[in-house]
């Protein structure tokens, strides 16, 4: 539910447990937003899920809001996870399609626990919009063609998203974006 503000926890400015530890925005702000993602602020989750937390902040020197993405340093310690939180970042920025989520920023927090920073969506995933009832058709053909578009773009690149579903993508005002590139793959006669 990346960057869906309708999914936003109403008590996010409380402890939040996290990490194996509570995480509140007072150390958020000194331990984790103070060195490798500094000149973002911290304002509250966004949702939580298999592969970590999203938070909503600020980025101060722009005065822009953005999606922070956090890793718990326990799935951090175990290699296949690392390389799938490092890959979504990686392969979403580089694709560059307006129908894929931005992926801006990836790094480590002083305490160990990776990041990645991305554009804040508002909206709400397709799963979400689908327990509303079934779309119409005209939106149906309007976001198929708009995660066709988005697909198209990550196989020119030599890339397959692997991991299509209503819950990765998200609907916004502007369309649909392509979300999750965690389980992409360099696919075979793709590219071009």
């Amino acid at each position: 539910k990346v960057g869906s503000r309708s999914n936003m926890d109403a008590n996010s400015s409380q402890t939040v447990p996290v990490f194996m530890y509570p995480l509140t925005q007072a150390y958020f702000l000194t331990y984790f937003v103070a060195a490798p993602i500094a000149l973002r602020r911290l304002e509250g989750v966004i949702g939580r899920g298999g592969m970590g937390t999203v938070y909503i902040a600020r980025q101060l020197s722009l005065g822009r809001p953005v999606a922070i993405k956090v890793m718990p340093s326990d799935l951090a310690r175990e290699e296949q996870f690392l390389e799938r939180f490092h890959r979504e970042a990686i392969t979403a920025s580089q694709i560059g399609h307006e129908g894929i989520a931005q992926v801006t920023d990836l790094g480590t927090s002083t305490t160990g626990e990776p990041f990645l920073v991305m554009e804040l969506l508002e909206g709400e995933s397709l799963a979400d919009r689908l327990q509303k009832g079934p779309l119409p058709l005209d939106q149906v053909v309007k976001f198929g063609a708009q995660v066709a578009e988005a697909l198209s773009a990550a196989h020119r690149q030599g890339i397959v998203h692997r991991d299509l579903k209503p819950g990765n993508v998200m609907l916004t005002k502007a369309g649909a974006k392509l979300l999750d590139f965690g389980l992409a793959r360099p696919g075979v006669g793709l590219g071009g």
